[in-house]
């Protein structure tokens, strides 16, 4: 019998005690596991944020809107190479649960500045600036609802209404925007804000936020303060920032994500290493004679040691690779409801990592103390415990 058998066998001495330990630590990663799926998906966007872009909103709120001549007086600062705006539309498709991130836009100079991003053939574009009652599609919505160039759809907002009275704009799908990666996120659709603008009720001529591309990176901070005091001490004061600032003001709507996964995580897994520490411990002294005869039969005090230790990180590893495979099965399962919300959200390749990594760590700490108490117990002091 080698020693992975005697590890495995003195695991499983106590069948119940063990499968109670490891659904411990399988809840503790299913836990884990799904929190830094959200905690990845609502951070996305800040790895993907472009050096040399910024964004520019109304210094009260990014949700207040901005007089659409601020465009062309930005455009006109030192260091700006080029800049586009963007107004939230609220959508939806044919029911107020089909949310949609529509947006209405600047359609010269958008995918100028988001052109290391998105990609869309020359002939859709072209097509696009030309029918100012068109919109482009990402890839991902399109094949969600079996949209294709050409079809007329209704589009509805929960925020605007048409001078008509109307909550519907009727847009022709002029084109598809596909992702230049597959990380690029192509849940959305563009439409002209020309349309949107001479048609909506109320809020004429105002503008959600602007995005700048700067001649270089070196140039942001004084762009950013050129813009701000462009502005200073107007009925519409702004706030420009880098764009994986704006990203992480975004998300911090929806609160401290990377604090909330470290409290619930960190709180889980303080309680499983007290329990788990203190049930091997438990289950060490009860062998202290078993571990006696194995040291008169040769076994050196380092083996004892890497067996204990590796009883823990099996424990560990049993418990916690099928709470990371829930956690994945979760994510697959909440994919197509958070995919307007969170479309990034899932157990990827670096959590599973870090689980693993995790599983190890809590295996060596909860082993440690009974490992070193085994390896240094004396041979007569163990065999003469009752």
């Amino acid at each position: 019998m080698n020693d992975f058998d005697l590890v495995r066998k003195n695991l499983f001495r106590r069948k119940l005690r063990a499968t109670l330990m490891m659904a411990s630590i399988l809840i503790a990663f299913m836990i884990f596991g799904v929190l830094a799926g959200f905690y990845r998906a609502f951070t996305a966007g800040e790895d993907r944020a472009a050096a040399d872009r910024m964004i520019t909103v109304n210094k009260i709120n990014f949700t207040q809107p901005m007089p659409i001549a601020y465009f062309n007086r930005v455009r006109a600062v030192e260091g700006v190479r080029q800049v586009t705006f963007a107004n939230w539309f609220g959508g939806y498709y044919q029911d107020p649960k089909n949310f949609i991130m529509a947006l209405a836009i600047e359609p010269n100079t958008y995918f100028d500045v988001y052109r290391s991003e998105f990609e869309v053939a020359p002939e859709q574009l072209q097509a696009f600036a030309r029918d100012r009652g068109s919109a482009v599609v990402g890839e991902t919505l399109a094949q969600k609802w079996g949209w294709k160039i050409g079809d007329r759809i209704p589009l509805n907002s929960n925020i605007f209404s048409q001078k008509s009275g109307g909550h519907t704009w009727d847009l022709t799908i002029a084109g598809i925007v596909k992702g230049k990666a597959e990380h690029v996120d192509t849940n959305f659709l563009l439409f002209q804000y020309p349309y949107f603008d001479e048609t909506r009720s109320f809020g004429k001529d105002t503008i959600g936020w602007m995005i700048l591309q700067t001649t270089s990176p070196e140039n942001n901070d004084r762009v950013a303060k050129a813009i701000d005091a462009m502005f200073a001490n107007s009925t519409a004061e702004t706030s420009t920032d880098t764009e994986r600032a704006f990203g992480k003001a975004f998300a911090a709507q929806f609160g401290n994500i990377a604090l909330i996964v470290l409290l619930v995580v960190g709180a889980a897994f303080v309680t499983i290493l007290m329990i788990v520490g203190n049930t091997m411990a438990l289950s060490i002294r009860e062998r202290t004679r078993e571990i006696g005869v194995l040291k008169t039969l040769g076994f050196s005090g380092p083996r004892i040691l890497a067996m204990v230790l590796g009883e823990s990180v099996m424990l560990a590893l049993l418990g916690g690779i099928p709470g990371l495979a829930i956690a994945a099965l979760i994510a697959m399962a909440l994919s197509n409801s958070l995919v307007n919300v969170a479309p990034a959200f899932s157990v990827s390749p670096t959590i599973a990592l870090q689980g693993l990594a995790l599983m190890i760590a809590l295996g060596l700490i909860t082993g440690i103390i009974p490992a070193l108490s085994a390896m240094r117990l004396n041979i007569a002091t163990a065999l003469g415990r009752g």
